[in-house]
């Protein structure tokens, strides 16, 4: 079942301001997204080491992968 998000005009408004901004500062949008990447990245890394140090989440890995053993 697939859930329908509705936006506003001002949220496809900000996805224009910031394509635009994107565009016109093509080395300035990585600066100010870095950190946040980063630490996303750092989350997910953190989450898989957790999950994998049990013999169900290591199961549960290779599930989200798509790897059969």
């Amino acid at each position: 079942m697939k859930t329908e998000i509705k936006r506003d005009k001002s949220h496809e408004e900000q996805i224009a301001r910031w394509a635009e901004f994107v565009r016109e500062h093509p080395n300035e949008w990585k600066a100010k997204q870095k950190g946040f990447i980063d630490a996303q990245i750092l989350m997910a890394r953190r989450f898989y080491e957790a999950l994998a140090k049990t013999e169900e989440g290591r199961q549960k890995i290779l599930e989200l992968r798509g790897i059969s053993k």
